[in-house]
């Protein structure tokens, strides 16, 4: 997945570079193979490639949403 001459897979519309009406949209067409569990990624890469294909607006990102963070020191 890039845009370089030798990539296959265009990252912003999931389409294979010099065909039409064909995109991959599975664990094979991640760069890099994750760590741990593949499912989420995938499912997380099946999602956005309907998104495109529907060709929903994605939604805006929350600013300052509080998250967990873990510390080895105790905050007081």
């Amino acid at each position: 997945m890039g845009t370089g001459r030798l990539d296959v897979l265009d990252p912003d519309t999931l389409k294979v570079h010099g065909t039409e009406g064909l995109r991959v949209v599975d664990a094979s067409s991640m760069r890099y193979v994750t760590n741990g569990n593949i499912y989420a990624p995938v499912v997380m890469l099946a999602e956005k490639a309907a998104d495109l294909i529907r060709g929903n607006t994605p939604v805006e990102p929350l600013d300052d949403v509080p998250f967990y963070r873990h510390s080895a020191v105790p905050v007081a």
